[in-house]
């Protein structure tokens, strides 16, 4: 999403954040890509040179594509947009001109929460004070942050609702976090997990599961105390999964692992659109949003950055469970109508899809499992989807279901 023009994401002035009121409904989508060099499938510091190149003249930088903490990494942004349809076009556009730039570099554009192989400690950070001075003040916290995700910004016209939305959109981080897993390798392993990314980000002291908070002067005196304390200085510093984002006016989901494909962008933008919509309605009814308990959260988290899409979620206090698969299901069908109005009906249907073919966790599994352990397998799957879409079959597609995944190390491009 465009950075506002002419306002600075604020700090706090006695106990007031101000916050930028957006269109209901209105969609930013922040995409973070890695440059990977197309003959060792290593991640490859290429930023600095690639977004130089696409910059418009006379700008100091391209509007929609940006440093982010890792030369290795360009992040690609929209602008305010209406609809899921005209946020994947946007997109679309601009990692075209990304991807020409890279390739003539001899380098790659692909997505996942993580590199299968690549060594942080290989990692140059970007040149930007702010970088820089999140490293010196996280260190190993921050320098093992290679790691790539997708936030998706919906407006909301009123602070008044933008916390009851983000404590009752909570409920819903295993679905977003198991239909998006993408990270179950790290530094040449298999972790296990289906989103080690999800573990890794929990080592910053503000990242995780949001507080919750009853209100917006609730969420000012916490940030108030963060920055008198200097445990942060400004409101961008606090990494929630669901977070408000006072600069823009809108709630951002940024419990997504990185999507492999422009369509499955489109899916999670979808979900995140209709349920910020849903709430908002239910507001404006009359009505009190859902605080699910902090235990419940918790375990429900973990199971989707273990099991993805084969875990069995709780969906209540008494310890019910269910599987996150029928959950996506039941939950796609109860947003048709909203997805209707907001015109983004194919988009929701996507879960189906990703459902057949199998989450990219899944996808990235086979691939290793076809090379005996190579994988730079995995990397040359993980580039030709974020090039031609999701594959037409994958593993949960199979005679065989889900391909389970090792948790052996496999020691760097092969077991």
């Amino acid at each position: 999403m465009d950075r506002p023009t002419g306002v600075i994401l604020p700090t706090l002035t006695g106990v007031q954040i101000p916050f930028a009121s957006s269109a209901r409904s209105s969609l930013g989508v922040e995409w973070e890509l890695q440059l990977v060099d197309r003959q060792s499938r290593e991640l490859s510091a290429g930023a600095i040179e690639v977004l130089e190149e696409i910059r418009p003249d006379g700008e100091d930088e391209h509007p929609k594509a940006k440093h982010e903490l890792l030369q290795s990494t360009v992040e690609v942004i929209t602008g305010v947009c209406t609809t899921v349809g005209e946020a994947k076009a946007d997109l679309a556009a601009t990692v075209a001109e990304v991807a020409a730039a890279a390739d003539r570099r001899g380098l790659g554009l692909l997505c996942a929460g993580t590199h299968p192989f690549t060594d942080w400690q290989t990692q140059l950070i970007s040149p930007k004070e702010r970088y820089l001075q999140l490293v010196e003040r996280m260190q190993w916290l921050a320098r093992r942050l290679q790691i790539f995700g997708v936030h998706v910004h919906v407006g909301v016209r009123s602070p008044d609702k933008a916390m009851p939305i983000v404590t009752a959109l909570t409920q819903y981080v295993p679905h977003f976090l198991a239909l998006s897993a993408s990270s179950p390798f790290w530094v040449g392993c298999d972790t296990g997990l289906a989103s080690a990314r999800s573990k890794v980000f929990e080592g910053m002291p503000t990242a995780g599961l949001p507080m919750q908070l009853p209100d917006w002067p609730g969420f000012e005196h916490y940030m108030e105390t963060l920055i008198t304390t200097g445990a942060i200085e400004s409101v961008r510093e606090v990494w929630w999964d669901i977070r408000p984002h006072p600069g823009f006016g809108t709630v951002e989901l940024r419990i997504c692992d990185g999507l492999p494909t422009l369509e499955e962008v489109g899916v999670v933008a979808a979900l995140s659109q209709c349920l910020v919509e849903q709430f908002d309605g239910q507001l404006d009814r009359g009505y009190t949003l859902p605080t699910p308990p902090e235990w419940v959260l918790r375990e429900n988290k973990w199971r989707a950055a273990r099991y993805g899409l084969d875990a069995d979620v709780i969906v209540d206090e008494k310890g019910t469970v269910r599987p996150v698969r029928q959950a996506l299901l039941d939950l796609a069908e109860d947003l048709a109508p909203t997805a209707r109005r907001l015109g983004c009906e194919g988009e929701l249907a996507g879960v189906e899809r990703v459902l057949a073919v199998g989450a990219s966790y899944q996808r990235q599994r086979a691939a290793a499992l076809a090379s005996d352990g190579d994988l730079r397998a995995v990397v040359d799957g993980l580039l030709a989807e974020l090039r031609d879409g999701l594959p037409a079959a994958g593993p949960a597609s199979g005679p065989e279901g889900p391909v389970p995944g090792p948790s052996a190390c496999a020691g760097g491009h092969a077991a």
